[in-house]
């Protein structure tokens, strides 16, 4: 792993105890010694504190920055204002997937792209090649760590480490404020009330030290990117590059509401109309078990002998005590809601239900 990225806080793990992996390119903590389950619960329960620094970071600046960045990805900018903050899709042309990601509109001029670590390069590179004259798209991957506080308990911990900031802990979601250096928002991966921190590297220790000061006697604890991708399964939220990819549309990820519809352009728009026109061949359901055992990715789901689908995640679920998963299902076979499958799991017939994700109540209002 010595050619993997390390995040701003890598020494803070390290002396944590905790279990490093490889992530995008990134050397990430995937767990502490407590566990992941540990680490779950407490983000259910009380608050959790993430580092997600592998995150992409892009500024995007210039005379009508925001419009441009409007007619790229495919949630329409105009929506919001200044200070809002939105989930949204980067398309190919033939409607697929490249990347999902969150942009932070600023201002007219200027606004922040937070794409996944893996595909932050080829996010940039795109922009940089439909960039008109007076757009700039600066990298500011390494500038800036990423912190995520997330929980019923996480305004409480803002409260006590930011309690002198006016407008941080009554934020509205999807809203974001700066406060000093650092920007704080009202969104996460997880489905519970939280905030995602954009800190200058170098005070990022600082930061994390404090929130982990707080976080203790409110219940809270560090939590790896095992713990996230257990909390977004529970949420269906989708996982590029498993759930979503440049060979799974958001139509078929039942990722259409991230789609302006009625804008006149975007990456990939009329490949993605089309399909929604015609019906997708194929669609995201949740799956959740009814026997023992676990699903995982790539497994095939059948239905009366025959293959009707493939598991695109699968985990797990500390919250239901029950394995559950995400897969795509063939739309011809008709499988809806309530509908009994079966999950091939290395040979043996794992009995799931068709649930309408999340499989958890989503707290993140």
């Amino acid at each position: 792993m010595d050619d993997l990225l390390t995040s701003p806080l890598h020494d803070r793990h390290v002396a944590l105890g905790a279990t490093l992996g490889a992530f995008g390119g990134w050397s990430m903590p995937l767990s502490y010694p407590d566990g992941t389950v540990a680490e779950h619960t407490a983000v259910r329960e009380a608050v959790g504190v993430f580092d997600v620094s592998h995150l992409g970071k892009l500024a995007i600046t210039g005379p009508g920055a925001a419009e441009f960045v409007n007619r790229c990805f495919t949630a329409d900018l105009g929506k919001i204002g200044p200070g809002h903050a939105q989930y949204t899709l980067c398309c190919t042309p033939e409607g697929g997937v490249v990347d999902d990601l969150i942009v932070y509109l600023v201002g007219p001029d200027e606004v922040l792209a937070v794409p996944n670590a893996a595909n932050a390069a080829q996010v940039a590179e795109l922009l940089r090649a439909a960039a008109p004259a007076g757009i700039e798209i600066r990298d500011r991957h390494r500038d800036l760590a990423v912190i995520a506080v997330q929980g019923p308990r996480s305004a409480e911990l803002f409260a006590t480490v930011f309690g002198g900031l006016d407008g941080v802990t009554g934020l509205d979601y999807m809203a974001f404020t700066d406060a000093g250096a650092v920007r704080v928002c009202r969104t996460g991966y997880t489905g519970e009330r939280g905030y995602e921190l954009l800190v200058p590297a170098d005070e990022a220790p600082g930061v994390w030290d404090a929130l982990l000061a707080a976080a203790g006697p409110l219940g809270g604890r560090p939590a790896g990117l095992a713990a996230r991708d257990t909390l977004r399964t529970e949420m269906g939220y989708p996982l590029h590059g498993q759930d979503l990819s440049v060979d799974i549309s958001p139509v078929q990820a039942g990722s259409s509401w991230a789609v302006g519809w009625s804008k006149p352009e975007f990456w990939g728009r009329d490949a993605l109309i089309a399909e929604k026109e015609a019906g997708p061949a194929r669609r995201l359901r949740g799956l959740r078990a009814t026997g023992r055992g676990v699903p995982r990715a790539g497994m095939a789901v059948l239905r009366g002998g025959e293959q009707v689908g493939i598991t695109t995640s699968g985990t797990f679920s500390p919250t239901l005590k029950t394995g559950i998963a995400l897969a795509l299902v063939d739309t011809a076979a008709g499988v809806g809601a309530d509908a009994e499958v079966t999950v091939d799991v290395r040979g043996r017939a794992l009995e799931c239900t068709v649930v309408k994700p999340p499989f958890v109540p989503s707290h993140v209002r």
